[in-house]
């Protein structure tokens, strides 16, 4: 029987078809795809003709699309609804993959066309996209060593297909770490200062596992509210350290040796490649350019940051010995207490406002902000299959009902979806033969879970990662380029927060809140004083906050900017590393490396920093909103003509300096933080 997945959807819109699709049929509808992209390969190589534009360069960026979609439909799965099957299918399809993606990149004719192309290309009438196109895809064969001799290409290619697995492997680790926890509780006594819908959704869990009691879980909607109100410190003690120890507990889930081998094998990559470190080759694609940059402009934070940070964990500090004489705060006391003194200063918490944040109002209050801004209107709709009957999916269109995108929504844990949220793609967009063919856009969360009697009532924490990945969603379902390389967030990785954390801001204003926080049982918009506090508590803690952040971009850079090769000791190293920003005792059974899974698996190495980053242009990006007023047409437009729809079309800096009229000033950040006075 034929297998569905080699042949173009029939669906609506041709997405994926999700509920006809088996586990099975993945690996086979892979494996013919491959054939057949190779055959494509073939067809640009053997051609007769000299190599031109169009029969080489953009021949290649069409290539092998059915491939793509089925491979980031399997991924996407991988990530958001696995199982042991499809965990197994990964080991096997991911080598094939990284294998087939070297057959290209070292495909020895392939690269003398694309070569000739590169070479002529100030003697050729290009588009600043075809400039852009032209630049990637020869770039892409001499990062990957098509310049190398035969003997050093198949050493990267060896390299190559163990980072894809040990990568994997890294992941597995740390689900299979988080999913083994569980705290079960019998006695309510212990769970003295958790709010009622935590107790609720902990005892929903424990009954799901056929057990008497309350289970608290790694899963951040269970593990945070323990943390940040248990009165009891040694159960918050015990979470945290469990927490802390995902994968460093010596057992068949330790990630220390694939830590050590992930460095030392991207060491030996940039090496082969030509350069110093990892760091060296990832930046030299990235706004920041060099290691140097990075680690200046990170240096210079902490600079800014650290005598704040210093000076709020003193009052922190002090705070718990005046409440508990607590002579010495440590990691597990952190959340609880900063949430204490957070209410005491602004009496204001999370259980006083998740009545208003119940997240159907949010989801409705964020289109109602994108409706504002750029004209689009989120309509749900039932035809559109699903992977997991918790999805949401809505057909996008604008204001002259033009058909924009497909939007999928999964809002909720469950035990085959990793941790955190996040913003991913089942489809590009990109222009072909005349048809300007829309993207299919997913959002992936983990949010509290209705109960009994409660709807999904957001943290506000929650409200601002909706927020986030919404802003990335954009950045997808605005795309408007001629090739699927450049589409959307196909953007450097320290500009493609900016859509993202810019949107963030629109939780902060009072004309934006009005919109969707209103009280679930009431309908009561939420009260003034509670924005004004909002506003007020944004920067509460923010020098520690951004210390973390630094940390974090440091640790990265400590293993990807320097020659990694001599580091013996996982944690002793990270302990060196974290020096600089400590303010916390050290707890010897933690380490943060082996589950750090956005450098080790999720590609942000060498690239964390960009978080970072990414605020100082969103800071001074939403000044510019703030000057016009929020829901600034103009000001919208500008965004979306020259940042949202443009991806990856031309170096972002310019992009930015378009839509600004100037280069970003770190000062906004500072101010908005409150590191710096307000002008």
């Amino acid at each position: 029987m034929a297998n569905l997945l080699n042949h173009t959807f029939t669906t609506p819109f041709q997405t994926a078809p999700f509920s006809a699709i088996k586990n099975e049929d993945f690996l086979p509808a892979i494996q013919e795809e491959i054939n057949k992209t190779k055959a494509e390969i073939d067809a640009i190589t053997s051609n007769t003709d000299a190599a031109t534009f169009e029969n080489t360069i953009e021949a290649l960026e069409f290539s092998g699309a059915q491939l793509d979609r089925i491979t980031s439909i399997f991924f996407n799965l991988n990530s958001a609804e696995t199982n042991e099957e499809i965990q197994k299918l990964a080991q096997q399809i991911s080598p094939l993959l990284s294998e087939f993606g070297n057959d290209i990149r070292l495909n020895e004719a392939l690269f003398k066309r694309v070569k000739t192309v590169w070479e002529a290309k100030d003697t050729l009438s290009l588009t600043k996209e075809q400039k852009m196109l032209l630049d990637k895809t020869y770039k892409g064969f001499a990062r990957n060593g098509a310049n190398l001799p035969e003997d050093k290409k198949a050493i990267l290619r060896g390299i190559d297909k163990q980072l894809s697995q040990l990568s994997l492997k890294f992941g597995e680790n740390v689900l299979a770490e988080t999913n083994a926890f569980e705290l079960h509780i019998t006695n309510i006594e212990e769970l003295k200062g958790l709010p009622e819908s935590t107790l609720e959704a902990a005892a929903d869990e424990a009954k799901s596992r056929e057990k008497e009691g309350w289970i608290f879980t790694l899963n951040y909607p269970s593990y945070l509210p323990l943390m940040t109100y248990a009165e009891n410190r040694d159960l918050r003690k015990k979470m945290s350290l469990a927490f802390g120890s995902k994968a460093f507990q010596g057992n068949d889930h330790d990630n220390r040796e694939n830590v050590k081998q992930i460095v030392r094998l991207r060491q030996q990559r940039a090496e082969l490649l030509g350069y110093k470190t990892h760091a060296h080759f990832v930046l030299e694609e990235r706004m920041a350019k060099t290691p140097e940059t990075v680690n200046s402009f990170l240096a210079e934070l902490l600079e800014k940051a650290k005598p704040a940070a210093e000076q709020e964990f003193k009052q922190l500090s002090n705070f718990a010995k005046e409440e508990d004489d607590i002579e010495q705060l440590q990691k597990w006391d952190g959340s609880f207490y900063t949430e204490k003194l957070k209410q005491k200063l602004f009496d204001l918490d999370d259980e006083k406002l998740k009545p208003y944040f119940k997240l159907e109002n949010v989801i409705n209050g964020v289109f109602t902000i994108a409706e504002k801004l750029y004209g689009l209107k989120f309509e749900e709709t039932t035809e559109i299959d699903k992977y997991h009957s918790d999805v949401k999916t809505y057909k996008v269109v604008d204001e002259n009902n033009n058909f924009i995108a497909v939007f999928y929504a999964d809002f909720h844990p469950r035990k085959g979806k990793r941790n955190g949220a996040w913003m991913t793609s089942y489809k590009s967009q990109y222009k072909k033969d005349g048809e300007n063919s829309r993207p299919h856009i997913s959002i992936v969360c983990n949010f509290t879970k209705p109960t009994s009697s409660k709807p999904s009532l957001l943290t506000f924490n929650e409200v601002t990662t909706l927020f986030h990945e919404f802003g990335h969603a954009l950045h997808g379902m605005l795309a408007n380029t001629t090739y699927p390389s450049l589409s959307g967030t196909s953007v450097y990785w320290d500009f493609v927060e900016l859509p993202s954390q810019v949107l963030e801001n629109w939780c902060y204003e009072k004309e934006a809140l009005e919109i969707f926080a209103k009280h679930y049982q009431t309908g009561e918009v939420i009260p003034m004083e509670y924005v004004e506090k909002i506003k007020e508590s944004a920067t509460f803690m923010e020098g520690m906050q951004t210390l973390r952040q630094l940390s974090f971009g440091m640790l990265d850079m400590s293993w990807h900017g320097i020659n990694p090769t001599h580091i013996e000791d996982v944690k002793n190293h990270e302990s060196k590393v974290f020096d600089a920003t400590r303010l916390y005792p050290e707890t010897p059974e933690t380490c943060m490396s082996v589950a750090f899974s956005h450098i080790f698996q999720g590609g942000y190495s060498a690239g964390y920093y960009s978080y970072k980053w990414a605020e100082v242009l969103d800071a001074d990006a939403f000044e510019f909103f703030k000057e016009k007023g929020i829901f600034s047409k103009e000001v919208a437009q500008k965004f979306k003509d020259n940042v949202l729809s443009q991806g990856g079309t031309e170096n972002p800096m310019e992009l930015y300096k378009r839509f600004r009229g100037k280069e970003p000033q770190p000062e906004a950040l500072l101010r908005r933080a409150g590191l710096i006075e307000k002008k």
